[in-house]
């Protein structure tokens, strides 16, 4: 699941001005407010991190697999390469 950043940036400003062009007598409002901007922002950051969770379990079995292939390659190119002698060429 992606998060919209887009929509947290601006609902993140519109909360902004509310709390700015609030009258000074509403702190209930402005507790209100931030109290769900708080709320908000706590739920953007566990998407993230289960994202984050998910994505390092996707990294891990990547990296699984390119050392097994990787050594299975090493395998076969040391099966497949004949020994060659090591002489000097013939115009030596």
């Amino acid at each position: 699941m992606l998060v919209n950043f887009q929509r947290g940036r601006s609902l993140h400003n519109r909360l902004i001005e509310d709390l700015m062009t609030m009258p000074a007598d509403m702190p209930d409002h402005r507790l209100t407010t931030l109290e769900i901007r708080a709320a908000e922002q706590e739920k953007t950051i566990e998407e993230l991190s289960g994202q984050i969770a998910e994505q390092w379990k996707v990294i891990e079995r990547m990296q699984r697999k390119l050392d097994a292939l990787a050594e299975r390659f090493l395998a076969l190119e040391e099966q497949a390469a004949p020994d060659v002698p090591v002489t000097k060429p013939p115009h030596w």
